[in-house]
């Protein structure tokens, strides 16, 4: 039977995890609860096996993403994949190459600062880019679903987030909730030499890669079979320039 870019479908992937949290936890233990059933999956795309795109290595993914950041930071861009004819190709079905958890900072738009098009990113972006428990869930599904093999956290320059985890003030509504997420990173560099707002940022970032590669037996499961990398990514929004901080 043929499989999602070497995972599970949508609908058995569901059906996989609807035993609850416990089961995964019994096969995780025993080694091989999802990763196992995949051999035993119907594969239910709409698009046929000739069809799918092979797919991407987590290497590759990364050096796709530099250069379309190269491009971006010289000017040069290319605008991949934004033709009608993507557009009818992605209505059908989505292979996103990589994966990103980035901040919802307006100025920070994925797609543009990579110089990628559409079904190539799958997006997940909330403030502070927190691993959230739901940016966890967005991302299991985006890794073990949809065959993307490179996740980037991607923190930025000045973020507003962080700025507020170093504050350290009360704060009205849920916007403590996120920040609260943050904290501990602030913890690690508190009494590091330099400025604390610039290594909070990169401490925020290698936090969060921590939290979706130890928080997640779906995520670490990929990790250890070679088809998935985590990274750490932060934009500088003068320059536009990513630099892999992990």
């Amino acid at each position: 039977m043929s499989r999602m870019n070497g995972f599970v479908g949508r609908r058995n992937f569901l059906k996989l995890v609807g035993v609850g949290s416990a089961g995964i936890a019994a096969g995780a233990a025993g080694g091989s609860f999802l990763w196992d059933a995949q051999q035993a999956v119907a594969q239910e795309s709409p698009t046929t096996p000739s069809q799918r795109p092979q797919p991407v290595s987590p290497d590759d993914s990364l050096k796709r993403l530099i250069e379309g950041n190269q491009r971006f930071v010289n000017g040069t861009r290319e605008n991949p994949h934004q033709s009608r004819l993507r557009l009818e190709e992605t209505a059908v079905a989505q292979f996103p190459f990589a994966s990103i958890l980035g901040c919802a900072d307006s100025r920070v738009p994925a797609e543009i600062v990579f110089d990628q098009g559409l079904g190539d990113l799958f997006v997940v972006r909330v403030a502070g880019n927190v691993a959230s428990q739901t940016a966890i869930g967005s991302l299991e599904f985006a890794s073990a679903v949809l065959g993307s093999q490179l996740i980037i956290v991607l923190g930025h320059s000045r973020c507003g987030a962080v700025q507020a985890a170093i504050a350290n003030q009360p704060l009205p509504g849920r916007i403590g909730v996120f920040v609260e997420e943050i904290k501990p990173a602030v913890e690690r560099v508190k009494f590091k030499t330099g400025d604390l707002e610039e290594n909070s940022i990169t401490a925020n970032v290698q936090y969060q890669v921590e939290q979706l590669t130890e928080s997640s037996t779906i995520l670490g499961g990929l990790i250890r079979d070679s088809k998935l990398k985590i990274v750490g990514g932060r934009y500088d929004l003068a320059s536009g320039k990513v630099t892999l901080v992990t």
